[in-house]
């Protein structure tokens, strides 16, 4: 990604610590990450042009939506990064095969009323499970969003830290060093609506498990 040479100094220009949160947060229906969405975006573009962020594999570009009556999370850590496609894809479009994100990690989560779909070009993959009493359960649990929406609420919430010092989510919760991010010791979610580019778990088990195509997304 291009940036100017004042955006470059700016970059270089050590950042004061914000200052740590405790207790119980709740925040309606509003994207998760703790600062404006175009201060994040400044500071991962800084990052990118130091080489600081990588992505974990390349991503098709091709985004996804999850919805989901609540999840619940043991251990939990947000952060900014870069998922990237391969060089030449077809999905790429004006992004230049980047994509900014937000990565949430959960070392623990179980979700109620999963839906998973895809948009495959006028027809898109469905996928539901964990809508029959018994949730879906993930272990380090990761998702990569550009758009997160939903009723949540938190337990004993960090924010504003370096998230290459982060430990609440365990390997996956790691951000790259002078990251901004946030972690928690619990999350809860309800009425989840996430817009994705990647997502990998250790662990996934999903009961009544069921796929299908259909004219409509989740």
């Amino acid at each position: 990604m291009a940036m100017s040479e004042e955006a470059a100094a700016t970059a270089e220009t050590p950042q004061s610590p914000t200052g740590t949160r405790r207790g119980r947060v709740r925040m309606k229906r509003s994207a998760l990450m703790a600062v404006p969405a175009v201060a994040v975006g400044g500071i991962l573009m800084a990052l990118t042009a130091q080489g600081v962020l990588a992505a974990q594999f390349s991503i098709s570009g091709m985004p996804f939506t999850i919805t989901a009556d609540k999840l619940d999370g043991d251990g939990f850590a947000q952060f900014g990064s870069l998922d990237h496609m391969i060089p030449g894809s077809p999905n790429q479009g004006h992004t230049g095969g980047q994509v900014l994100v937000a990565v949430s990690a959960i070392k623990a989560a179980e979700i109620t009323n999963l839906c998973q779909s895809v948009d495959l070009g006028g027809v898109s993959l469905v996928i539901h499970a964990g809508d029959k009493g018994t949730p879906v359960a993930a272990s380090d649990l990761t998702t990569d969003s550009d758009l997160l929406s939903g009723d949540g609420e938190f337990k004993n919430i960090e924010i504003g830290g370096d998230a290459s010092t982060y430990t609440k989510a365990g390997p996956v919760g790691v951000g790259g060093k002078g990251v901004f991010g946030q972690q928690a010791d619990h999350i809860t979610l309800t009425h989840l609506n996430q817009h994705n580019y990647a997502s990998t778990a250790v662990g996934f088990k999903l009961p009544n498990l069921r796929l299908s195509f259909s004219s409509k997304g989740c």
